[in-house]
This record gives structure tokens, C-alpha cells and sequence, in this order.
């Protein structure tokens, strides 16, 4: 299948067989008024405190107008379809195929709480758009009401369209009770996981989504915190996120799963993986090795030259002397 990319807010794209896409970059950005961490965070679709880590930043000091910030947002595409929508929440992404097209778009989902009355994560599961609305009434869901009453708080049944209501402007109503894509009017939030389980959207991006989606556009909200990809050219990248919402047992071994399904135990930099898998900064790399020579020759390449057989048991030593 021939896909052509359309990213917003990304500066280079990479396809690959079997559906391998690599999307996003490095770029610089200059610091506008009004900006803060979260905010350009939220615009480019990485976490901000990484914004802050590469360029150096304190998290609690003003960035001043003009300054020139690092990005990279580099990410895997979890799944490749030829139509729809994937919702991969563990890289806080929207990904939209449409007519040979992918546009991709960080959103907010469900923060990891659960209490007596409600839980705040985001499902899994499939479903398809079943209605559009432009300045919808917000219906406030009973457990949102019931914990706005245990804080003192009081909210309505409902809220009526305006700049007061948390839906925005535009909303897309998924068949999954509950759960809407809609535009948020706490721009900060986005790229986090804030809201009560719908997914939000910057303002300027929901508008472009909006027109694109038709009723009916059949979607699946996934959780993926690994994704592997091997391209063309020879680079192997691998993209280790958080499990926010603890659904894994080990993401050490979904790494290790990942990788042997794919084949690639002797091609890539175990050393690297390791780091990767400490680090959980959500960013693809290239973790191939920088030479690979054929296992079936016998001979050793760069990077240690170990057989299949050892090549776990060293990757666990690593990880091993990371604790220590």
C-alpha cells in the first residue's frame, strides 16, 4: 500500500516496507509570547519536561520571547490502515488515514485515576464516528457531576456552547459511550493525560480535523508504549513510552518480544536499548548496529559479535547493572 504523508508539525518522514513508518524530527522553534513549555509541548506532540531536558531549561523560569528551542517529536506509526483512525494512547497521538493521506495529532487522554465513582483512563477498543456537532452542550456525565459535589464544587446537568464550555467549538462523538474527540479550551493540557477519558485538541487542530472526518469513519483506540520499526536503508528504530495506565507486566519484555518477533537480535545496539528502556523518554532512535554481518557467515561485526543464543543474557546484565 503506496501511503502519502501529510504531518502536521513534522519535519521529516520516513517510509518504510510492511507498513514501518517513521514520523517527525528534529527542529528549532522560536519561543513566541504566551508560550510556555506545555504549550509548545502540546503543539509539537512531545512531553514537555523533554523540551525542557534538551535545551537546558528550567521548568520554572519563563522561556523568553525568541528563544531558540530544540525539538525532536520522532515517532513510530503504531499501525498502518488504509482508512480511519488510530488512537495510540501511550504516544498521546491521533492518526488519521484518509484517501492515501496520514495526518497525524497530539491530543490529551484519561489520567490514570480510578475512584469510587468513575474512571478517568481512556478505553481500548474499536469504534466509528456516529455524530459531528459544531457549539455542542456539553451533558455533564453523573460521575464528572458526582466529583465536582465530594471537591464543593457545583456544576450543571449541562453546559451550554460558549467559551465556558469544556467541549469547544467542535466535537466528534465516537460510538464508544461517553468518549468524544473535541477540541479543548485548556490548550495546556494537551499532550497530557487530564481529561475524564475523551481525547482534546488544540483548537487551530480540531479545526482541521473536523471537516476531514465523515460520520461513519471507522476508528480503534490502541495501547502501545513499544514500537519497533525497520526501514529500507538499514536503521532499526525503537520508541519505549511509560505505562501510564500499568496494563503491561514487564516492558522490559515486551522490548525483547518485540524485537525477536521482528528478527533483528543481532542487528541492534543492545547497549542502547537498555538505555532506552531506563530512559522511557518516548522518542523513536535509531538502535541499529553500525555494521551487521550476515549471522549465517559465522563472522562478528561491530558491536560485539554475539550469538542469538547469548544476546538476552547479556541484555538482561545490562539491565541488570542499571539498578545498581
Amino acid at each position: 500500500m503506496r501511503i502519502i504523508l501529510a504531518i502536521l508539525f513534522f519535519l521529516s518522514v520516513d517510509v518504510a516496507f510492511a507498513g514501518d513508518l517513521v514520523v517527525g524530527g528534529e527542529t528549532t522553534y522560536e519561543v513566541q509570547k504566551g508560550d510556555n513549555l506545555y504549550l509548545i509541548g502540546a503543539r509539537y506532540g512531545v512531553f514537555w519536561k523533554a523540551v525542557a531536558v534538551q535545551n537546558g531549561l528550567d521548568p520554572k523560569v519563563p522561556v523568553p520571547k525568541g528563544t531558540i528551542i530544540k525539538i525532536n517529536n520522532r515517532k513510530i506509526v503504531p499501525r498502518v490502515i488504509d482508512q480511519g483512525i488510530i488512537i495510540n494512547i501511550p504516544d498521546r497521538t491521533l492518526y488519521l488515514f484518509k484517501d492515501g493521506n496520514l495526518t497525524t495529532f497530539p491530543v490529551a487522554l484519561g489520567a490514570p485515576a480510578k475512584n469510587d465513582w468513575s474512571d478517568s483512563r481512556t478505553p481500548t477498543g474499536s469504534f466509528s464516528i456516529v455524530a459531528k456537532r459544531k457549539n455542542p452542550v456539553w451533558h455533564v456525565p453523573e460521575s464528572i457531576q458526582m466529583e465536582y459535589f465530594e471537591k464543593g464544587k457545583e456544576i450543571g446537568e449541562t453546559v451550554p456552547p460558549g467559551p465556558k464550555n469544556p467541549l469547544g467549538r467542535y466535537a466528534l462523538q465516537t460510538s464508544i459511550p461517553a468518549i468524544l474527540i473535541h477540541e479543548t479550551i485548556w490548550p495546556n493540557s494537551i499532550y497530557r493525560y487530564t481529561s475524564h477519558g475523551c481525547i482534546r485538541m488544540l483548537p487551530e487542530h480540531m479545526e482541521k480535523l473536523f471537516p476531514m472526518v465523515e460520520r461513519g469513519l471507522q476508528g480503534e483506540i490502541i495501547y502501545e508504549p513499544v514500537k519497533i520499526a525497520a526501514l529500507d536503508d538499514g536503521r532499526i528504530f525503537l520508541e519505549v513510552r511509560t505505562d501510564i495506565y500499568r496494563k503491561r507486566k514487564s516492558i522490559r519484555e515486551d522490548v525483547i518480544q518485540a524485537i525477536q518477533a521482528r528478527g533483528l537480535s543481532e542487528k541492534v545496539d543492545w547497549q542502547k536499548v537498555v538505555k532506552m528502556i531506563v530512559d522511557e523518554k518516548g522518542i523513536a532512535e535509531d538502535i541499529a548496529r553500525p555494521e551487521v554481518v550476515p549471522a549465517q557467515k559465522g563472522t562478528r561485526g561491530e558491536g560485539g559479535g554475539r550469538t542469538s543464543r547469548d544476546f538476552f543474557g547479556f541484555f538482561r546484565s545490562l539491565l541488570k547493572s542499571t539498578e545498581n
